[in-house]
C-alpha cells in the first residue's frame, strides 16, 4: 500500500504491506487498548483541569486573633447575613447556649457571695511588668502606679478590702433559692456532651473575671457540631430528637423562669454590686452577659433574637470550617464579563486562638484568599491568662507581626479588624488612662477615636515593615456584637476580597 505524499503522519496510522490476518488482529487489540488507556488520561486531564478550576473559584478566608478577640462573632454575623436559612433553621438551637449563659453569670455572683461569707481573701495584684511600646518592647519606664484592675473601683477600694462586707439572711436566702441552677447547669452540659472545664486560654484579667485567679468555662469542639447535633436534638431540630431531651430543655426553661424573681434581686442588690466590685468581678463586659434582659430571657417562651445569638459565649475547641454560598454580585461580575458561579462559595474557617493551639493553624494558611485579623483593643490594660505577664495588647502585636511576616501568605489580603471598641469606650470613659499601660501614645487625647487611629497606624506600619512583599490591605475599626454596623462592614469586606480573588485569577488587571 503506498501512503499518501499529502499526509506526513500516514505512515503511523497506514497498516504495513502484507499484513497476515493474525498480525490485524493482534494490532487491532493493541491499537484498542492504547486508545482506551489515551482516553482515560484525557478523561483525568479534563477532571484535574475541572477541579482546579473550581478549587480556583472557591474563596478561602482565615479567621485569626488571639482567643476571645471576637472571631466566632464575626462568623455568626456572616452567616447571619449571607446564609439566612440555615441560621434560622439554627436559631432556637441557641436557647440552650443562653441559658448556660444566664446560669453561670448567676453562679459566678453565688460563688463571689460565698467566698466573701467563708472570709476568703482577695489575693493581691501582681506587680505588672513595664509597660509597652508602640511596637510591643518593654519601656524603661516604671510600672504604672496601679492597674487596671483596681483602676475602674472607687477609691473607698481599700477600705472594702480590709473590711469584709456584711451580707444578711435574704442573701444566704437567694443563695439556696438559686441552688437548682447549679443542677440544670451541670445536666445540659452533659447533654451537650460539654468536656471537663478547662482554664479559659486567651481571656484578659479584667473582664468577667478575677484577674489573678483561673476561670473556669465549658467548651465544645466546635459549636457548628453542637448546633447540627446535640443543640439540635435538646431544641426540637432534629429528626433525631428524643423525648428525655425535649423534656431536659423544658425542665431546664421551667426552673430558669420559676428564678426570674430570684435572679433579678441578686442582681440587682446593691450589697452584692459591692462584693463584685470589691472582688474585681466586672460581668457587665463578659462575653455572654444577659443579667440585664432577664425579663426577656427567663421565660417559659423565650426564642433568641439576632443579637442574642451574637452576643451568646460558647467557648470553641476546634477548628470550624463553613461553607457559605453567596448570592451573585452582578454589578462587578458584569464589569469583567464573567458569569457563572465564580467566587459564590466561600470557606471561611475559624481557629483557636489559645496560645497552646496555634500551631495548628499552619495547614489552613496553603491557599488562603484573605485573613480576617481581630485585634480587641479594649484590651490595653488586660493580660493573657496563659501568661499574666503578658499584655493582651502586645500578645495581638507579635501575633499579627508573625502573620504579616509569613512567606506562605505573602500574597494573602490581608483585613484587621480593631474589635471591641464599644468596651474601649467604655473602659476610657470610667477613668482607665492609655498612657498608664502604652507610654509611646503620650499625650494625646485619652478617646476612643484618637486611640483608634493610633493604633491603626501602628498595625499598618508593621504589615509594610514585615511583608515579604507589598499587598492589599484594609483596616477597620469594629464592634462585632453591633449587628447592623457589622454587617455594612462585612458587605465592603465581601466585595473587596471578591475584587481581589478576581485579581488573581486574572480576570481583572
Amino acid at each position: 500500500m503506498k501512503v499518501s505524499e499529502n499526509d506526513p503522519f500516514a505512515i503511523f496510522i497506514t497498516p504495513p504491506e502484507n499484513e497476515t490476518p493474525a498480525e490485524k488482529s493482534a494490532r487491532e487489540r493493541r491499537e484498542t487498548e492504547e486508545k482506551r488507556i489515551s482516553d482515560r488520561i484525557d478523561e483525568e486531564i479534563k477532571a484535574e483541569k475541572a477541579a482546579m478550576k473550581k478549587q480556583r473559584a472557591v474563596v478561602k478566608v482565615l479567621l485569626l486573633g488571639q482567643s476571645e478577640s471576637g472571631k466566632s462573632t464575626t462568623l455568626k454575623n456572616f452567616r447571619m447575613k449571607y446564609a439566612r436559612a440555615a441560621w434560622k433553621v439554627e436559631r432556637l438551637s441557641w436557647r440552650v447556649v443562653i441559658q448556660l449563659n444566664l446560669i453561670r453569670s448567676i453562679i459566678t455572683i453565688v460563688e463571689a457571695l460565698q467566698a466573701e461569707m467563708d472570709g476568703e481573701p482577695i489575693r493581691p495584684l501582681p506587680v505588672p511588668r513595664p509597660p509597652l511600646t508602640c511596637a510591643g518592647k518593654r519601656s524603661n519606664a516604671p510600672p504604672p502606679r496601679k492597674s487596671i484592675d483596681s483602676e475602674f473601683l472607687d477609691s473607698d477600694m481599700d477600705t472594702w478590702a480590709s473590711e469584709p462586707i456584711r451580707l444578711t439572711d435574704k442573701h444566704e436566702l437567694l443563695k439556696l433559692r438559686l441552688g437548682p441552677l447549679r443542677r440544670v447547669e451541670t445536666d445540659l452540659k452533659r447533654r451537650l456532651g460539654a468536656g471537663t472545664e478547662e482554664i479559659v486560654g486567651g481571656g484578659g484579667g479584667v473582664l468577667g473575671e478575677d484577674p489573678v485567679g483561673r476561670t473556669k468555662e465549658f467548651g465544645v469542639q466546635g459549636w457548628k457540631h453542637m448546633l447540627e447535633g446535640p443543640l439540635a436534638a435538646l431544641s426540637g431540630n432534629s429528626q433525631h430528637n428524643s423525648r428525655e431531651k425535649a423534656n431536659a430543655v423544658d425542665d431546664a426553661t421551667e426552673v430558669i423562669a420559676e428564678c426570674k424573681q430570684d435572679m433579678g434581686a441578686l442582681w440587682v442588690d446593691p450589697t452584692v454590686k459591692a462584693v463584685l466590685k470589691r472582688r474585681r468581678i466586672r460581668l457587665e463586659d463578659s462575653a455572654g452577659f444577659f443579667l440585664d434582659d432577664l425579663d426577656r430571657i427567663a421565660t417559659k417562651h423565650y426564642e433568641p433574637t439576632d443579637d442574642d445569638i451574637v452576643r451568646a459565649r460558647l467557648r470553641t475547641l476546634g477548628i470550624q470550617e463553613y461553607k457559605i454560598e453567596f448570592e451573585q454580585n452582578n454589578s462587578l461580575m458584569d464589569n469583567v464579563g464573567l458569569t457563572g458561579n465564580f467566587g459564590q462559595e466561600w470557606k471561611l474557617y475559624d481557629v483557636g486562638g489559645a496560645r497552646t493551639v496555634r500551631n495548628a493553624w499552619l495547614p489552613y494558611f496553603e491557599g488562603v484568599n484573605a485573613i480576617i485579623f481581630l485585634a480587641p483593643i479594649s484590651c490595653f490594660d488586660e493580660r493573657l491568662l496563659e501568661d499574666p505577664d503578658v499584655n493582651r495588647l502586645e500578645d495581638s502585636f507579635l501575633l499579627w507581626r508573625a502573620v504579616c511576616s509569613s512567606k506562605i501568605l505573602a500574597k494573602t489580603t490581608m483585613i484587621l479588624f480593631l474589635n471591641k471598641c464599644d468596651i474601649l469606650r467604655r473602659k476610657l470613659k470610667s477613668g482607665a488612662r492609655v498612657k498608664d499601660f502604652l507610654p509611646s501614645y503620650g499625650d494625646r487625647p485619652n478617646d476612643a477615636r484618637s486611640f483608634t487611629k493610633y493604633l491603626k497606624d501602628k498595625f499598618r506600619d508593621t504589615l509594610r515593615q514585615h511583608s515579604p512583599e507589598p499587598r492589599v490591605s484594609y483596616f477597620y475599626a469594629t464592634s462585632v456584637t453591633d449587628t447592623k454596623a457589622t454587617a455594612t462592614t462585612l458587605k465592603t469586606v465581601r466585595d473587596s476580597i471578591l475584587r481581589e480573588h478576581l485579581k488573581d485569577a486574572d480576570f481583572i488587571l
